[in-house]
Protein backbone atom coordinates (compact mmCIF):
# COMPACT_ATOMS: atom_id res chain seq x y z
CA UNK A 1 0.00 0.00 0.00
CA UNK A 2 1.46 3.81 -1.38
CA UNK A 3 0.10 6.28 1.39
CA UNK A 4 0.18 9.74 0.92
CA UNK A 5 0.28 11.82 4.51
CA UNK A 6 -0.25 15.64 4.28
CA UNK A 7 0.59 17.98 7.05
CA UNK A 8 4.29 18.64 8.67
CA UNK A 9 3.63 18.55 12.50
CA UNK A 10 4.67 16.87 14.89
CA UNK A 11 1.99 14.90 14.52
CA UNK A 12 2.44 13.77 11.25
CA UNK A 13 5.66 12.57 12.46
CA UNK A 14 4.08 9.87 14.49
CA UNK A 15 1.32 9.20 11.95
CA UNK A 16 4.25 8.46 9.78
CA UNK A 17 6.09 6.38 11.95
CA UNK A 18 2.96 4.47 12.94
CA UNK A 19 2.32 3.80 9.15
CA UNK A 20 6.00 3.05 8.50
CA UNK A 21 5.46 -0.13 11.61
CA UNK A 22 2.49 -1.36 9.56
CA UNK A 23 4.04 -4.42 6.96
CA UNK A 24 1.22 -3.37 4.45
CA UNK A 25 2.42 -0.02 4.10
CA UNK A 26 5.67 -0.30 1.14
CA UNK A 27 5.78 3.29 0.46
CA UNK A 28 5.01 6.90 2.20
CA UNK A 29 5.17 10.34 0.89
CA UNK A 30 4.73 12.92 3.08
CA UNK A 31 3.63 16.74 1.90
CA UNK A 32 4.96 18.88 2.83
CA UNK A 33 6.41 16.94 5.57
CA UNK A 34 9.29 17.97 7.67
CA UNK A 35 13.05 17.11 8.69
CA UNK A 36 11.77 14.08 10.54
CA UNK A 37 9.61 12.98 7.99
CA UNK A 38 12.32 12.53 5.35
CA UNK A 39 14.10 9.88 7.31
CA UNK A 40 10.88 7.79 6.70
CA UNK A 41 9.16 9.53 3.35
CA UNK A 42 9.64 11.32 0.11
CA UNK A 43 8.64 15.01 1.10
CA UNK A 44 7.00 17.00 -1.48
CA UNK A 45 7.27 20.74 -1.45
CA UNK A 46 3.34 21.16 -1.62
CA UNK A 47 0.85 23.75 0.12
CA UNK A 48 -1.20 21.00 1.61
CA UNK A 49 -4.50 23.17 1.84
CA UNK A 50 -4.45 23.57 -1.85
CA UNK A 51 -6.84 21.44 -3.07
CA UNK A 52 -5.94 21.15 -7.17
CA UNK A 53 -2.31 20.68 -6.02
CA UNK A 54 -2.91 17.96 -3.46
CA UNK A 55 -5.09 15.85 -6.21
CA UNK A 56 -1.92 16.57 -9.00
CA UNK A 57 0.38 15.33 -6.80
CA UNK A 58 -2.20 12.42 -5.61
CA UNK A 59 -2.88 11.63 -9.35
CA UNK A 60 0.68 11.55 -10.13
CA UNK A 61 1.90 9.41 -7.53
CA UNK A 62 -0.93 7.49 -7.75
CA UNK A 63 -1.25 6.58 -3.45
CA UNK A 64 -3.74 3.85 -2.21
CA UNK A 65 -4.76 5.98 0.65
CA UNK A 66 -4.34 9.51 1.31
CA UNK A 67 -4.06 10.54 5.25
CA UNK A 68 -5.07 14.13 6.31
CA UNK A 69 -3.10 15.50 9.02
CA UNK A 70 -4.03 19.12 9.69
CA UNK A 71 -7.67 20.47 10.55
CA UNK A 72 -7.10 23.76 7.88
CA UNK A 73 -6.61 20.89 5.15
CA UNK A 74 -9.98 19.49 5.76
CA UNK A 75 -11.75 22.81 6.79
CA UNK A 76 -10.32 23.48 2.82
CA UNK A 77 -12.23 21.03 1.07
CA UNK A 78 -8.92 19.11 0.09
CA UNK A 79 -10.84 15.29 1.23
CA UNK A 80 -13.87 16.23 -0.98
CA UNK A 81 -11.60 17.29 -3.74
CA UNK A 82 -9.55 13.89 -3.37
CA UNK A 83 -12.62 11.79 -3.16
CA UNK A 84 -14.55 13.79 -6.36
CA UNK A 85 -11.28 12.59 -8.00
CA UNK A 86 -11.86 8.76 -7.15
CA UNK A 87 -8.88 8.88 -4.36
CA UNK A 88 -9.64 6.87 -0.93
CA UNK A 89 -8.55 9.46 1.64
CA UNK A 90 -8.92 9.49 5.70
CA UNK A 91 -10.48 12.35 7.16
CA UNK A 92 -13.92 14.20 7.05
CA UNK A 93 -15.64 16.61 4.10
CA UNK A 94 -15.62 20.12 4.76
CA UNK A 95 -18.85 19.81 6.03
CA UNK A 96 -18.41 17.45 8.52
CA UNK A 97 -14.82 19.19 9.61
CA UNK A 98 -17.08 22.00 10.81
CA UNK A 99 -17.34 20.40 14.18
CA UNK A 100 -14.07 21.43 14.56
CA UNK A 101 -14.16 24.57 12.11
CA UNK A 102 -17.08 25.84 13.71
CA UNK A 103 -17.79 26.12 17.71
CA UNK A 104 -21.20 27.02 17.31
CA UNK A 105 -21.95 23.74 14.91
CA UNK A 106 -20.64 21.69 16.97
CA UNK A 107 -23.08 22.59 19.75
CA UNK A 108 -25.96 22.63 17.02
CA UNK A 109 -24.33 18.83 16.34
CA UNK A 110 -23.95 18.50 20.61
CA UNK A 111 -27.86 19.60 20.89
CA UNK A 112 -29.56 17.05 18.33
CA UNK A 113 -27.74 14.35 19.16
CA UNK A 114 -28.18 14.62 22.87
CA UNK A 115 -24.30 14.82 23.52
CA UNK A 116 -23.60 15.97 26.82
CA UNK A 117 -21.52 19.53 26.90
CA UNK A 118 -21.73 22.87 28.83
CA UNK A 119 -24.36 25.00 28.40
CA UNK A 120 -23.67 28.15 26.08
CA UNK A 121 -24.16 31.33 24.29
CA UNK A 122 -23.43 31.87 20.35
CA UNK A 123 -22.19 35.91 20.79
CA UNK A 124 -21.29 38.38 17.37
CA UNK A 125 -21.76 41.78 19.35
CA UNK A 126 -20.55 43.45 22.56
CA UNK A 127 -24.05 43.27 23.98
CA UNK A 128 -24.44 39.62 23.46
CA UNK A 129 -21.24 39.19 25.38
CA UNK A 130 -21.63 41.10 28.27
CA UNK A 131 -25.27 39.14 28.24
CA UNK A 132 -23.41 36.31 28.17
CA UNK A 133 -20.39 36.99 30.76
CA UNK A 134 -23.26 38.00 33.15
CA UNK A 135 -25.15 34.72 32.62
CA UNK A 136 -22.37 31.94 33.11
CA UNK A 137 -20.10 34.23 35.61
CA UNK A 138 -16.35 33.18 36.59
CA UNK A 139 -14.40 31.36 35.61
CA UNK A 140 -15.11 32.84 32.36
CA UNK A 141 -14.95 30.96 29.11
CA UNK A 142 -14.80 32.21 25.86
CA UNK A 143 -14.04 30.44 22.36
CA UNK A 144 -13.04 32.05 19.33
CA UNK A 145 -15.95 29.95 16.79
CA UNK A 146 -13.73 29.50 14.14
CA UNK A 147 -10.11 27.54 13.72
CA UNK A 148 -7.48 29.00 16.03
CA UNK A 149 -4.68 25.92 15.92
CA UNK A 150 -5.68 25.17 19.61
CA UNK A 151 -5.32 28.86 20.93
CA UNK A 152 -8.85 30.62 20.30
CA UNK A 153 -9.90 30.02 24.19
CA UNK A 154 -9.65 32.04 27.18
CA UNK A 155 -10.64 30.60 30.45
CA UNK A 156 -9.79 33.12 33.17
CA UNK A 157 -11.18 35.09 36.37
CA UNK A 158 -10.43 38.23 34.96
CA UNK A 159 -13.98 40.03 33.01
CA UNK A 160 -11.72 42.40 30.85
CA UNK A 161 -9.72 39.96 29.79
CA UNK A 162 -12.52 37.65 28.68
CA UNK A 163 -14.46 40.50 27.00
CA UNK A 164 -11.18 41.73 24.88
CA UNK A 165 -10.59 37.97 23.49
CA UNK A 166 -13.95 38.28 22.55
CA UNK A 167 -13.16 41.37 20.95
CA UNK A 168 -10.49 40.21 19.42
CA UNK A 169 -11.82 36.97 17.66
CA UNK A 170 -15.64 38.27 16.37
CA UNK A 171 -18.32 35.71 16.45
CA UNK A 172 -17.38 33.69 19.98
CA UNK A 173 -18.97 30.62 21.75
CA UNK A 174 -19.26 31.53 25.61
CA UNK A 175 -20.05 29.05 27.80
CA UNK A 176 -20.43 27.81 31.42
CA UNK A 177 -16.92 26.52 33.22
CA UNK A 178 -16.60 22.51 33.18
CA UNK A 179 -15.12 22.20 36.38
CA UNK A 180 -12.94 18.66 36.36
CA UNK A 181 -9.96 16.56 34.68
CA UNK A 182 -9.65 16.71 30.98
CA UNK A 183 -9.06 13.70 28.66
CA UNK A 184 -8.89 13.24 25.05
CA UNK A 185 -10.34 10.16 23.38
CA UNK A 186 -9.50 9.41 19.67
CA UNK A 187 -12.22 7.32 17.39
CA UNK A 188 -12.16 5.99 14.39
CA UNK A 189 -15.02 6.02 12.14
CA UNK A 190 -15.82 4.74 8.61
CA UNK A 191 -18.83 7.06 8.51
CA UNK A 192 -21.24 4.17 10.14
CA UNK A 193 -19.21 1.96 12.41
CA UNK A 194 -16.41 3.87 15.05
CA UNK A 195 -13.62 2.36 17.10
CA UNK A 196 -12.01 3.79 20.02
CA UNK A 197 -8.63 4.94 20.73
CA UNK A 198 -6.56 4.82 24.05
CA UNK A 199 -7.39 7.49 26.18
CA UNK A 200 -4.70 10.34 26.82
CA UNK A 201 -4.24 13.63 29.13
CA UNK A 202 -2.27 16.46 27.60
CA UNK A 203 -1.37 20.03 28.69
CA UNK A 204 -2.53 22.93 27.08
CA UNK A 205 -0.82 25.40 29.70
CA UNK A 206 2.59 26.91 28.51
CA UNK A 207 4.14 26.08 32.07
CA UNK A 208 4.19 23.87 35.42
CA UNK A 209 1.29 23.87 37.53
CA UNK A 210 -1.12 24.66 35.01
CA UNK A 211 -0.17 28.69 34.57
CA UNK A 212 0.32 30.76 31.57
CA UNK A 213 -0.58 30.76 28.93
CA UNK A 214 -3.05 28.17 26.30
CA UNK A 215 -0.75 26.60 23.79
CA UNK A 216 -1.24 23.68 21.37
CA UNK A 217 -0.50 21.46 24.06
CA UNK A 218 3.16 20.90 25.96
CA UNK A 219 2.91 16.88 26.40
CA UNK A 220 0.71 14.28 26.76
CA UNK A 221 0.75 10.32 28.28
CA UNK A 222 -1.47 6.95 28.21
CA UNK A 223 -2.83 5.71 30.07
CA UNK A 224 -4.29 7.11 32.27
CA UNK A 225 -4.83 5.09 36.21
CA UNK A 226 -7.21 7.49 37.69
CA UNK A 227 -9.62 7.51 34.74
CA UNK A 228 -13.28 5.39 35.38
CA UNK A 229 -12.67 1.95 33.93
CA UNK A 230 -16.26 2.38 31.83
CA UNK A 231 -15.04 5.80 30.26
CA UNK A 232 -14.01 4.53 27.16
CA UNK A 233 -17.44 2.68 26.14
CA UNK A 234 -19.20 5.18 28.25
CA UNK A 235 -18.09 8.13 25.81
CA UNK A 236 -18.29 6.03 22.68
CA UNK A 237 -22.11 5.32 23.23
CA UNK A 238 -23.05 9.07 24.44
CA UNK A 239 -21.18 11.19 22.26
CA UNK A 240 -18.99 9.59 19.93
CA UNK A 241 -21.84 7.46 18.14
CA UNK A 242 -24.69 9.78 18.88
CA UNK A 243 -22.47 12.74 16.97
CA UNK A 244 -21.49 10.47 13.88
CA UNK A 245 -25.07 8.99 13.96
CA UNK A 246 -26.30 12.66 13.59
CA UNK A 247 -23.31 13.74 10.90
CA UNK A 248 -24.32 10.52 8.62
CA UNK A 249 -28.06 11.61 9.23
CA UNK A 250 -27.96 15.06 7.72
CA UNK A 251 -26.02 13.23 4.90
CA UNK A 252 -22.54 14.45 5.76
CA UNK A 253 -21.07 11.05 6.98
CA UNK A 254 -17.61 11.08 8.92
CA UNK A 255 -15.02 9.75 7.88
CA UNK A 256 -11.83 9.93 9.37
CA UNK A 257 -10.74 10.39 13.35
CA UNK A 258 -13.07 11.77 15.64
CA UNK A 259 -11.61 13.66 18.54
CA UNK A 260 -13.26 13.97 21.86
CA UNK A 261 -12.28 16.22 24.44
CA UNK A 262 -13.59 15.89 27.35
CA UNK A 263 -14.36 17.21 31.17
CA UNK A 264 -14.96 14.51 34.05
CA UNK A 265 -17.26 16.43 36.46
CA UNK A 266 -18.88 15.78 39.36
CA UNK A 267 -22.21 15.36 36.66
CA UNK A 268 -21.13 13.30 34.63
CA UNK A 269 -19.09 13.51 31.46
CA UNK A 270 -19.16 16.54 29.51
CA UNK A 271 -17.74 17.72 25.98
CA UNK A 272 -15.39 20.49 25.51
CA UNK A 273 -14.47 20.19 22.04
CA UNK A 274 -14.35 17.97 19.15
CA UNK A 275 -11.20 18.13 16.34
CA UNK A 276 -11.84 16.62 12.73
CA UNK A 277 -8.48 15.50 13.16
CA UNK A 278 -5.92 13.49 15.36
CA UNK A 279 -4.89 15.54 18.35
CA UNK A 280 -0.86 16.66 18.87
CA UNK A 281 0.39 16.27 21.14
CA UNK A 282 -1.60 13.14 22.49
CA UNK A 283 -1.44 11.35 18.85
CA UNK A 284 2.42 10.64 19.74
CA UNK A 285 1.91 8.45 22.66
CA UNK A 286 -1.29 6.79 21.52
CA UNK A 287 -0.24 5.76 18.78
CA UNK A 288 3.34 4.45 20.40
CA UNK A 289 1.09 1.96 22.05
CA UNK A 290 -0.62 1.15 19.05
CA UNK A 291 -0.31 -2.84 18.62
CA UNK A 292 -2.52 -3.16 15.38
CA UNK A 293 -1.63 -1.81 11.85
CA UNK A 294 -2.41 1.59 11.60
CA UNK A 295 -2.49 1.82 7.71
CA UNK A 296 -5.38 -0.83 7.47
CA UNK A 297 -7.05 0.56 9.80
CA UNK A 298 -6.92 4.01 8.03
CA UNK A 299 -7.99 2.49 4.95
CA UNK A 300 -10.50 0.67 5.88
CA UNK A 301 -12.28 3.78 7.28
CA UNK A 302 -11.58 5.62 3.97
CA UNK A 303 -13.36 2.98 1.69
CA UNK A 304 -16.17 2.34 4.32
CA UNK A 305 -14.97 -1.48 5.62
CA UNK A 306 -14.48 -0.71 9.01
CA UNK A 307 -16.27 -3.78 10.89
CA UNK A 308 -18.41 -2.77 13.58
CA UNK A 309 -17.50 -5.45 16.66
CA UNK A 310 -13.11 -4.58 16.16
CA UNK A 311 -11.44 -4.98 18.90
CA UNK A 312 -7.91 -2.66 18.68
CA UNK A 313 -4.82 -4.48 20.00
CA UNK A 314 -2.28 -2.23 22.34
CA UNK A 315 1.21 -2.86 23.63
CA UNK A 316 1.65 -3.02 27.50
CA UNK A 317 3.14 -0.29 29.01
CA UNK A 318 2.76 3.32 29.13
CA UNK A 319 3.83 6.73 27.05
CA UNK A 320 5.01 9.87 27.97
CA UNK A 321 5.72 12.60 25.52
CA UNK A 322 7.52 15.80 26.10
CA UNK A 323 7.34 19.13 24.27
CA UNK A 324 10.44 21.12 23.53
CA UNK A 325 8.84 24.37 22.72
CA UNK A 326 11.19 27.92 21.40
CA UNK A 327 11.60 30.47 23.29
CA UNK A 328 9.09 33.14 23.52
CA UNK A 329 6.44 30.42 22.13
CA UNK A 330 3.37 30.52 22.27
CA UNK A 331 3.29 33.98 21.32
CA UNK A 332 5.79 34.44 18.32
CA UNK A 333 8.35 31.62 18.83
CA UNK A 334 11.76 32.65 17.44
CA UNK A 335 12.60 30.31 14.80
CA UNK A 336 16.18 29.38 13.26
CA UNK A 337 17.88 28.24 16.36
CA UNK A 338 20.39 25.36 15.70
CA UNK A 339 18.81 22.40 17.23
CA UNK A 340 21.67 18.85 18.56
CA UNK A 341 21.36 16.23 20.53
CA UNK A 342 19.19 13.78 18.81
CA UNK A 343 21.33 11.18 17.99
CA UNK A 344 22.08 11.65 22.19
CA UNK A 345 18.27 11.29 23.14
CA UNK A 346 17.92 8.29 20.92
CA UNK A 347 20.29 6.60 22.51
CA UNK A 348 18.60 6.47 25.73
CA UNK A 349 16.74 3.11 25.71
CA UNK A 350 13.02 3.30 25.81
CA UNK A 351 13.01 7.26 23.93
CA UNK A 352 12.94 8.15 20.42
CA UNK A 353 12.66 12.04 19.16
CA UNK A 354 9.46 13.06 16.90
CA UNK A 355 10.21 16.22 14.93
CA UNK A 356 7.04 19.11 14.83
CA UNK A 357 8.92 22.45 13.80
CA UNK A 358 11.59 21.47 12.11
CA UNK A 359 13.66 22.34 8.96
CA UNK A 360 17.11 21.84 7.15
CA UNK A 361 19.38 25.10 6.89
CA UNK A 362 23.07 25.18 5.04
CA UNK A 363 22.88 21.51 6.51
CA UNK A 364 22.11 21.86 10.11
CA UNK A 365 19.01 21.74 11.70
CA UNK A 366 16.97 24.34 13.08
CA UNK A 367 14.13 25.32 14.68
CA UNK A 368 10.82 26.33 12.58
CA UNK A 369 8.02 26.71 14.76
CA UNK A 370 6.92 26.99 18.55
CA UNK A 371 6.68 23.62 18.90
CA UNK A 372 9.78 21.87 17.93
CA UNK A 373 10.25 18.52 18.97
CA UNK A 374 8.27 16.05 21.01
CA UNK A 375 10.16 13.60 22.89
CA UNK A 376 9.11 10.16 23.55
CA UNK A 377 9.37 7.81 26.76
CA UNK A 378 8.49 4.46 27.20
CA UNK A 379 8.26 2.17 29.43
CA UNK A 380 6.44 -0.75 31.69
CA UNK A 381 4.51 2.11 34.21
CA UNK A 382 4.21 5.75 33.63
CA UNK A 383 6.79 6.55 36.04
CA UNK A 384 9.18 4.72 34.31
CA UNK A 385 8.29 6.15 30.46
CA UNK A 386 8.08 9.65 32.22
CA UNK A 387 11.99 9.22 33.80
CA UNK A 388 12.88 7.90 29.86
CA UNK A 389 11.21 10.74 28.65
CA UNK A 390 12.90 13.53 30.83
CA UNK A 391 16.24 11.75 30.54
CA UNK A 392 16.00 12.28 26.73
CA UNK A 393 15.32 15.65 26.93
CA UNK A 394 18.07 16.42 29.06
CA UNK A 395 20.47 15.69 25.65
CA UNK A 396 18.64 18.28 23.76
CA UNK A 397 20.27 21.40 22.98
CA UNK A 398 18.57 24.73 21.59
CA UNK A 399 19.27 28.37 22.27
CA UNK A 400 16.40 29.54 24.09
CA UNK A 401 14.49 25.96 24.57
CA UNK A 402 11.70 25.62 27.20
CA UNK A 403 9.64 22.54 28.04
CA UNK A 404 7.13 21.82 31.23
CA UNK A 405 8.70 19.65 34.14
CA UNK A 406 5.71 17.69 35.24
CA UNK A 407 4.14 16.17 32.63
CA UNK A 408 2.36 12.70 33.80
CA UNK A 409 4.23 13.75 37.34
CA UNK A 410 0.78 13.51 39.53
CA UNK A 411 -0.09 10.48 37.27
CA UNK A 412 3.15 8.42 37.71
CA UNK A 413 2.54 8.23 41.44
CA UNK A 414 -0.59 6.56 41.23
CA UNK A 415 -1.58 2.70 41.34
CA UNK A 416 -1.80 1.03 37.90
Amino acid sequence: MLVLLLGSGGREHALARALRLDPTVTALHCAPGNAGTSAVAENHVLDPTDPIAVVELARRIRPDLVVIGPEAVLIAGVADALRQAGIPCFGPDAAAARIEGSKAFAKEIMAAAGVPTAAARVCESEDEVNEALDLFGPPYVVKDDGLAAGKGVIVTGDRSAAAAHARACGRVVIEEYLDGPEVSLFALSDGTHTVPLLPAQDYKRAYDNDEGPNTGGMGAYTPLPWAPADLVPEVMATVVQPVIDELRARRTPYVGVLYAGLALTAGGVRVVEFNARFGDPETQVVLDRLATPLGRLLQACAIGGLPGDLSLEWRPGAAVTVVVAAENYPAKPVTGDVIAGIKEAEEVPGAYVLHAGTAMSDGLLVSAGGRVLNVVGTGPDLGAARATAYRAVEKIRMRGMQCRTDIAAKAAVLPG
